[in-house]
This record gives C-alpha cells, structure tokens and sequence, in this order.
C-alpha cells in the first residue's frame, strides 16, 4: 500500500518538504518499506491520507537514504514518525519520556486521525507541544537504549 504515498530519498527532499508544507502538518514516517511494522503503519497512513488532506501531508522516509535526519531526530527503532507545522518540529506528549516522535505503528486509523486533529488545532494556537489523544495502552512501549537499526 505505500506506494499511495509520496516518498522522499534524500536530505534535500526532507528539508524541502519541511520548508515548504504550509498550513498543514507535516508527518514524516521513518522506516524501511520492507519492514512488517512499517507496512502496517503505511496502511494506515495510505488509508487516512485523503481524508485528512486539508490537515496534513504524509510522506515515507527510509532511514536509510536520510542518515543525517535518522542520527538527529535519534531514530533507533522503526517506524518512527515525526511531526511538523509551517517548519518548526512538533512535540507530543504521549506519557513517555520522548515527546520527539511517534515510534511504531499506530493501533487505529482513528488513533492517527485524533493525533492529526490535535497536533493540527494545537499548532493553530501556537503551541509546539500538544497532549496525545491517545489511549496509552495503544502506545507501544519501548526501551529508550540505544539500538543500532
């Protein structure tokens, strides 16, 4: 299903799309195409796309054509997805210590559509930081060690 999605294959293509979506959030999951969680997170993100066009545009980045965004937003677990609004990098809070990033694949098309409502209203407002709609026991849970992908 990922080839639905827009894909971008290099840091110039990630920095592009950071300074140019406008108005809208900005949701670059990181991964590998091949990867089952990724796959199952891309359905996901494929299926919400058009709905939430108005809101957010998508895109699919490997960790591996972009080392410099992987090392900088600390990518040591795949899928991870990070959040943006007219440049500046969204925070969210889901009651874990990293408010930087999304990491696996969400349990819900809805759990994704809430989290794109929130980010989007509270980035309206000026916020850089929203709280998580999500339930937390539909947030992975992962240890915050090192972990070479």
């Amino acid at each position: 299903m990922s080839f639905l999605l827009p894909k971008l294959t290099s840091k110039k293509e990630v920095d592009e799309a950071i300074k140019s979506t406008a108005e809208k959030v900005l949701v670059l999951r990181f991964g590998r195409d091949e990867d089952p969680v990724c796959l199952q997170l891309d359905d996901i993100l494929s299926k919400t796309s058009s709905d939430l066009s108005k809101m957010a545009a998508i895109y699919l980045v490997d960790v591996d054509q972009t080392p410099v965004y992987t090392h900088y937003f600390d990518i040591s677990y795949i899928p991870s997805t990070v959040f943006f609004f007219n440049g500046q990098h969204m925070k969210v809070d889901y009651g874990s210590p990293d408010h930087t990033k999304f990491v696996g694949s969400f349990k819900t098309k809805q759990d994704f559509i809430d989290l794109i409502e929130v980010i989007y209203r509270g980035a309206m407002r000026g916020k850089l930081i929203v709280q998580s709609p999500i339930d937390p026991k539909n947030i992975p849970k992962y240890d915050l060690l090192y972990q070479d992908i």
